[in-house]
């Protein structure tokens, strides 16, 4: 009974500090700098225009874990190639960070050289835990679903003029 209530006045803050015992002693979670930097000073974070026919926008998301990722490229029409990469992303620190290296990743690259960007490529730059892999699945996905989008609206465009 002891125990429960020094453990409860812990937790709302009435007792004075003291060193946790062994059976609610909690390790920290420790993220590679690469995911703190990314975190931190995200790269390319916003959104263009999405009826611009230049824009692909890939949205995706993981309903188990909450993660939501919207990455849009913009591309040069005479050369193919992705000028420029924005995005928002809702989730955890490694969703983030993994929407931030994607978007760094694809720009001044060809559409077919982004469509082979691997989320283990991701994963592997980052040093993300398994627990985390599906965030770098989620970057994956969202790079391919932007390209689908921008193809898309350059078939329809295509097909509206003929």
């Amino acid at each position: 009974m002891l125990r429960i209530a020094a453990c409860a006045k812990r937790l709302v803050g009435t007792a004075s500090f003291e060193a946790p015992s062994p059976a609610v002693r909690v390790l920290p979670r420790f993220y590679h700098e690469r995911v703190v930097d990314h975190y931190d000073n995200p790269r390319n974070v916003g959104s263009f225009d999405k009826n611009d026919p230049t824009v692909g926008t890939g949205l995706v998301g993981a309903p188990a874990c909450g993660d939501v990722m919207k990455l849009q490229i913009k591309v040069d029409e005479v050369t193919g190639k992705i000028v420029d990469a924005r995005f928002k992303t809702f989730g955890c620190g490694s969703a983030i960070a993994s929407s931030s290296v994607a978007t760094e990743w694809v720009k001044g690259k060809q559409m077919e050289e982004v469509l082979t960007i691997k989320n283990t490529e991701i994963a592997k730059h980052l040093s993300l835990p398994p627990v985390k892999l599906h965030c770098s699945m989620l970057a994956e996905d969202a790079i391919k679903a932007a390209v689908k989008d921008y193809e898309a609206k350059k078939a329809s465009a295509a097909a509206a003029t003929a």
